[in-house]
C-alpha cells in the first residue's frame, strides 16, 4: 500500500538525517578539540623546552586550553613507537561527544520516535475490511453502505458519487448505460448529460486515488468500472 511505503521511506529518511546530524556535530567538535589540544601542547613544550611530562607540564597544558571543559579531561602521553619520544594529547570519545551540540540531532531522534509510534499505532488500529463486494482494491460494504480502500480507510464520497458507485458495484458487469444513470439519479430532468459528465469527471480522481479502478466511457453510451491494468 502506497501510504505504508511512504511512511517507511519517511522513517528511514528521518533516521538517516538524525544520524548524519549527530555525526556531523561530533566530527566538527572533534576537530575543534584536537586543534585546541595540539595548540596548547605546542605552547607548553615550547615554554618548558623539554618533552618530559611532569606536574608542571600538565598545569601549563591545562592553562593553555581554550576549551575549559577539556581541563582535567585531556590526557598527555608519550609515543614510544618511533626512534624518538613524542608527546601527544588526546581525550576519549565520550568527552568529545559530551562537548558536541547534539540538540538538533536529539530533536530529530525524538521526532523519529514519534513517527515510529504513529506508524505502529496506525498499523495496529486499522479497521479490518468489512465483508462485502470487492473489486479493483475497493470494497463496498452492504452492511453500512460504505466504500473502503485496501488499507481499510473509508473513501469519502458525495451522496451523488456514492449512489453512482453503488450502482456500479451492484451491476454484475460493473457497467451502466447513460440512460440508466440519468434515470436513477435525475429522473425528472429531461437531459442530464452535462450533469452526468460533471459527476463522472469529479468522481474519476477520487476512485483512482483510492483503488486500482478507472471509470471508462464505452462509445459515449455507457460507463464502466475497469481495473487500470486491464484498460486498453
Amino acid at each position: 500500500m502506497k501510504q505504508q511505503r511512504y511512511a517507511v521511506i519517511v522513517l528511514f529518511a528521518m533516521i538517516i538525517a538524525s544520524s548524519l546530524t549527530s555525526l556531523g556535530s561530533y566530527s566538527s567538535t572533534s576537530r575543534m578539540v584536537n586543534e585546541d589540544m595540539d595548540r596548547a601542547l605546542a605552547l607548553t613544550l615550547e615554554e618548558q623546552q623539554s618533552d618530559v611530562i611532569s606536574q608542571d607540564t600538565i598545569r601549563r597544558f591545562n592553562s593553555h586550553l581554550h576549551i575549559a571543559e577539556l581541563r582535567g579531561k585531556a590526557t598527555l602521553a608519550v609515543d614510544t613507537r618511533g626512534q624518538k619520544f613524542k608527546v601527544y594529547a588526546y581525550c576519549v570519545e565520550a568527552t568529545i561527544f559530551s562537548l558536541s551540540d547534539q540538540r538538533p540531532a536529539t530533536i530529530l531522534w525524538v521526532l523519529t520516535g514519534f513517527w515510529t509510534m504513529l506508524m505502529w499505532y496506525r498499523r495496529h488500529s486499522t479497521i479490518p475490511l468489512p465483508c462485502g463486494n470487492a473489486f479493483g482494491g475497493l470494497t463496498y460494504s452492504v452492511e453500512d453502505s460504505r466504500f473502503y480502500a485496501a488499507d481499510g480507510c473509508q473513501v469519502q464520497l458525495t451522496p451523488m458519487q456514492h449512489q453512482l458507485m453503488e450502482m456500479f458495484f451492484l451491476s454484475p458487469s460493473h457497467s451502466l448505460t447513460k440512460k440508466e444513470i440519468c434515470n436513477a439519479l435525475w429522473p425528472k430532468k429531461p437531459d442530464a448529460s452535462e450533469t452526468l459528465y460533471t459527476l463522472i469527471r469529479r468522481l474519476k480522481p477520487v476512485i483512482e486515488q483510492h483503488s486500482d479502478l478507472k471509470i471508462v466511457s464505452d462509445r459515449s453510451k455507457a460507463y464502466r468500472l475497469k481495473v487500470k491494468s486491464a484498460v486498453e
